[in-house]
């Protein structure tokens, strides 16, 4: 569905909006947004506009805040981005393909956004500036902590993949004192290149492989936490990006995917008694993590959480 409208229901995430809705923008509140190209996936209006609903019953003033989608393709960012801010949006969320186009366009980067190398979360402040945020690693930390009842301090980590999801997760992982940190990827050029930028601190082990050898030490243990930052296991086709015979009863296993619920590498892992947990908990924390930043208040997650499983079920249903 495409509307040329703004948005006048806070729970209706149907329209997706395109580049030109800008020159007629009619929204006197405040308005955030996402930015992707595709975008018509995305349930992040459903979920931050259950959240202001929420908010404004205890505070009048996000009574006029919405959450609306734009459809913006890469070639248009740049122009873009000032156009919001002409339109009066307080910020933007960004996903595929922005999340590291828009680091060379912004006037700001927050340093662990600048160690991540994307940024999903900009800020448009009163004196024009813009500034870049990055929200994943938070969204992931919690979401350990809420599926497993786990801190990454200390903790021994098998991260597969090594694109941009990854490295803010490795990111995050490292900064928060995992004891080692295994990064499995197919291609050794774009694994070596993640492995340059990382920084370990205090003594951590850091160590890269090739997923189709998995070595011999990598750690297997009930207390090992494995995460997908790969694609592998979206299609019932898909296999698991790793062989998970070997980890023991207990080990952890996190797929970044939200949508399947449940993909190839979780319904592996789940048949060789692990602890399955996909990446729904991590979406939230960091949607509420962007609107803290952009409301300087808390937010509650709770109707994100059942807006989320509300829009998700809509689309199994429908699709």
């Amino acid at each position: 569905m495409n509307s040329t409208k703004p948005i006048g229901k806070p729970l209706d995430s149907e329209a997706v909006l395109l580049p030109e809705d800008l020159k007629k923008w009619r929204w006197a509140g405040i308005s955030l947004a996402v930015l992707g190209s595709p975008i018509d996936h995305s349930i992040s209006p459903a979920i931050h506009n259950a959240a202001l609903a929420d908010m404004s019953n205890h505070s009048p003033v996000f009574t006029d805040w919405r959450y609306f989608r734009f459809e913006i393709e890469s070639e248009h960012l740049q122009k873009c981005l000032p156009e919001f801010a002409k339109c009066g949006f307080r910020g933007l969320n960004l996903t595929i393909p922005h999340k590291v186009e828009a680091l060379g366009m912004i006037d700001w980067i927050d340093p662990e956004a600048a160690a991540m190398g994307a940024v999903n979360t900009l800020v448009f402040r009163e004196n024009g500036c813009c500034a870049g945020f990055n929200t994943d690693g938070h969204g992931l930390e919690r979401a350990l902590a809420e599926d497993f009842g786990v801190s990454m301090d200390g903790a021994s980590v098998v991260l597969l993949g090594a694109g941009g999801a990854a490295r803010a997760a490795a990111t995050r992982i490292l900064c928060s004192g995992c004891s080692e940190l295994w990064i499995g990827n197919r291609s050794s050029d774009r694994l070596d290149r993640l492995l340059e930028v990382l920084q370990p601190v205090n003594g951590q082990r850091l160590e890269g492989f090739d997923l189709e050898q998995v070595p011999s030490d990598l750690p297997r243990s009930s207390g090992v936490l494995v995460i997908n930052a790969t694609s592998l296991g979206l299609s019932a086709e898909d296999k698991s990006p790793i062989d998970l015979s070997g980890f023991a009863d207990g080990a952890m296993a996190c797929d970044m995917v939200y949508n399947p619920a449940e993909t190839v590498f979780l319904r592996t892992a789940e048949k060789h008694g692990m602890r399955v947990a996909n990446g729904l908990s991590m979406l939230v924390h960091q949607a509420a993590r962007s609107l803290e930043i952009w409301s300087g208040e808390e937010v509650p997650v709770e109707p994100m959480f059942l807006a989320a499983r509300q829009t998700l079920g809509d689309k199994e249903e429908t699709g």
